[in-house]
């Protein structure tokens, strides 16, 4: 459940814009005012916009979408890994490879390959090559790592992708616009939220205020899987109670048959 207050946003630094010269006037429904000739957020929409996201992803997550988290900024970089993992999705943290989604038929084949470098580590066949041969491998598995190892289980498109800063991972969110997948994503005073399809108005470059809002689109696809969980378990036992009742009326109906086919018997029987 979303239990967030402003406190807690005011807390992780989210309100700290860029400076003035840099803003994108698209964002100035989300500027509360200028301090130091630096733009600061309007929490409470900032509060509201997150509540929004959060809401959103968990639906998608209840419904077992398929989300992708990216950032691939130094800053980001850590938090995307780690999140994503917590909450098991896929992620992108080092490089945006383009045509991820626009030819993704074609970038799989880097991923069936990384996925396949890394099978045979694991299996010990590598051991069998020369020595050269395995490092020369090994260089190769670890480049492709950098763009695959957090997406190698990824086998069709993703239902949803969260970002962290869209103007640097503009390749990213101009993809999904034209694949029509809709996006969250921290947008700082120097990005355009009318881009985004649950925009987040908050400062995309401080560690802290990445986090908290990771950690709580992390806990929405949580909480949406927990639901997705339940619901599968209700509708389970729905199908085994229409089967036990199911067995219960043929049951009855076929002792009824046989009562029947007595009664007859016994008819025929004393005529």
């Amino acid at each position: 459940m979303f239990n967030v207050d402003i406190k807690e946003l005011l807390e992780a630094g989210i309100h700290f814009g860029h400076q003035r010269q840099k803003w994108n006037p698209k964002m100035a429904r989300f500027i509360y005012t200028i301090r130091n000739d630096i733009h600061i957020i309007d929490l409470q929409k900032a509060l509201k916009c997150l509540n929004d996201a959060y809401n959103f992803v968990k639906e998608i997550a209840s419904h077992n979408g398929n989300i992708v988290f990216v950032g691939t900024k130094r800053q980001a970089q850590q938090v995307i890994k780690e999140e994503a993992e917590r909450c098991g999705v896929f992620y992108v943290n080092h490089r945006w490879i383009g045509g991820f989604l626009t030819n993704f038929v074609t970038i799989k084949k880097g991923v069936w390959k990384y996925r396949d470098l890394r099978e045979k580590e694991v299996s010990g066949e590598l051991d069998n090559l020369s020595k050269k041969e395995r490092a020369r491998i090994m260089r190769k598995k670890e480049k492709l790592a950098l763009f695959f190892e957090g997406v190698s289980g990824m086998e069709e498109l993703p239902s949803c992708i969260y970002i962290v800063d869209p103007v640097k991972e503009k390749i990213c969110l101009s993809e999904a616009i034209k694949m029509k997948i809709p996006t969250v994503a921290i947008v700082d005073t120097n990005g355009n939220p009318d881009k985004i399809t649950y925009p987040i108005p908050g400062n995309d470059d401080a560690i802290r205020s990445i986090r908290f809002i990771t950690t709580c689109i992390a806990d929405a696809i949580i909480e949406g899987k927990k639901t997705e969980e339940e619901e599968a378990g209700v509708y389970e036992e729905r199908q085994e109670e229409l089967e036990e009742k199911e067995e219960i009326e043929v049951g009855e109906e076929i002792e009824a048959g046989e009562e029947v086919k007595v009664g007859e018997e016994n008819e025929l029987t004393t005529d």
